[in-house]
């Protein structure tokens, strides 16, 4: 566990936030990451979590005139949405990208509600709580709910289940700090049952599906028995999880096997109280951990090859957050900075 910490923490920026991995290509920071790399911070009483959401929060801040004026119109060019992905001091790259991911917003505002649901202190001032409300009319002009987006995987513009369920997530976990009109949660509640247990049209299922079940718990135990059904039989493989079937990404003859699916299938488990599952897929993350704790991204299609990208920060929290709820009593609480 120690180990594990010790990789995040080489991840870990001056101003708070993460860079992806320490890999050439994955050097950058994307809010997406950020918000799941701190996960294992959420309860621990050190200030890792918190201060990578004051980063993200000085981030919107930066490009608040940008968030202004897609509370008013839509975007059109995807150079135009808030960007996903930013250089170490948190500044846009200016290279063309898949920029619409609602889900990564979504998430966002979910781990801020969450965090104050815990007890952190996520707010600042008045300046943080005017962008969370800036974010959520963003939803809202974009019409979340029915909006096409380029998703976890930053790729082809379609309605994604996954990212409509970080928004209807992420939306309900500030109603407490800013005001969200009921209306824009029950759209999306809508379009989500519309949707499931498809990811897409394009998809029947895909890993990111996962993310309903944990972190956010926006669907029914009875569909995300679905969810968990389809993918264990359809993606699950070796080293992992293929992200959907046909996947392009590092493929050399088959889909690329991401690391992250087993930890992150246990920590579904967990969240229905299934044990013996749980304990299944921890055996299934001990088999393809390395010693020294770098997990990969992936394991690279047809091959038993890891690529570049080690370690992914994700990953390493994945492993970290399964760790915790498999054997919490074992690990040393992190000390407070």
């Amino acid at each position: 566990m120690k180990t594990l910490h010790q990789i995040l923490e080489s991840m870990r920026l001056d101003n708070g936030s993460y860079i992806a991995s320490l890999s050439r290509d994955y050097s950058y920071v994307w809010i997406r990451d950020v918000c799941y790399t701190v996960l294992p911070y959420l309860y621990s009483d050190c200030y890792r979590y918190e201060k990578a959401y004051y980063a993200l929060f000085d981030l919107f801040k930066k490009y608040e005139w940008k968030i202004d004026i897609h509370t008013r119109q839509k975007p059109v060019h995807l150079y135009e949405y808030i960007h996903a992905r930013y250089s170490k001091d948190l500044t846009e790259v200016w290279q063309p990208w898949g920029h619409a991911q609602n889900d990564a917003i979504g998430l966002f505002l979910w781990g801020v509600g969450e965090g104050v649901r815990v007890g952190k202190k996520m707010i600042r001032d008045e300046h943080d709580r005017t962008i969370l409300r800036k974010l959520v009319a963003y939803l809202a002009c974009l019409e979340y709910w029915k909006e096409a987006d380029n998703g976890m995987w930053e790729e082809n513009k379609e309605v994604h289940a996954s990212s409509v369920g970080a928004c209807v997530s992420g939306l309900q976990a500030v109603r407490l700090l800013v005001d969200v009109p009921g209306d824009l949660i029950q759209k999306g509640r809508q379009a989500l049952h519309a949707l499931l247990p498809r990811e897409s049209l394009s998809k029947e299922t895909d890993l990111a599906l996962l993310s309903l079940i944990y972190p956010y718990q926006v669907v029914s135990r009875s569909m995300a028995h679905q969810i968990l059904f389809r993918v264990t039989s359809k993606l699950e493989r070796t080293y992992g999880c293929i992200r959907y079937q046909g996947d392009h990404y590092y493929n050399e003859g088959s889909e690329a096997e991401w690391c992250f699916g087993f930890p992150w299938l246990g920590l579904c488990y967990s969240i229905l109280g299934e044990e013996a599952k749980v304990m299944e897929y921890w055996k299934k993350t001990q088999r393809i951990l390395p010693e020294n704790g770098r997990v990969p991204e992936l394991y690279v299609g047809g091959t038993d090859r890891p690529n570049g990208n080690t370690p992914l920060a994700w990953a390493v929290a994945m492993v970290m957050l399964l760790a915790e709820r498999i054997q919490e009593d074992a690990f040393p609480k992190l000390a407070a900075s």
